[in-house]
């Protein structure tokens, strides 16, 4: 056996690595077979975490605007008096309850509408777009977010 060849538990190697011998039978090495698979793994992993990552910045941004709408619709509802609600409901109150909620969407950085359907005032909050850097990585690059919440006037 020439020195150039070791013998590794009952495997020789020839020096120049491009054979595997094993009692007599002949292998071609298959150098690199593993890097393929590797890359799909690092890939499918990145796109795990854009998942992860990205989802619960949008699963986030979708509570703040459903909470920014809710409290907006309880700011409308609290400019309509008990009073007025037995009376009957003016175009004032109407347009006071509106622009109150409006304004404090407004006064959250998310912009939206408010509507008074009888006792009830509906506040939308409009859809923005949210950034979503590691997604983009397979070409989403945002999210739509959007939000609608109402509020009740209660007469005891």
């Amino acid at each position: 056996m020439p020195r150039s060849v070791q013998k590794l538990r009952g495997i020789a190697v020839s020096a120049q690595g491009a054979k595997l011998s094993r009692r007599g039978r002949s292998l071609e090495l298959e150098l690199g077979a593993l890097t393929p698979f590797v890359t799909l793994l690092c890939v499918a992993l990145i796109a795990v975490l854009a998942l992860v990552v990205d989802g619960g910045r949008a699963l986030s941004a979708r509570e703040t605007a459903l909470t920014e709408a809710e409290q907006a619709a309880r700011v409308g509802a609290a400019q309509l008096s008990v009073a007025s609600l037995h009376a009957g409901l003016t175009t004032f109150q109407v347009a006071s309850a509106t622009a109150a909620a409006e304004q404090y969407m407004a006064a959250w950085g998310h912009p939206g509408s408010a509507v008074v359907i009888g006792t009830e005032v509906v506040a939308t909050v409009r859809t923005y777009e949210l950034a979503t850097p590691l997604l983009a990585l397979v070409g989403i690059d945002n999210l739509p977010v959007s939000a609608s919440a109402s509020a009740t006037v209660v007469v005891g």
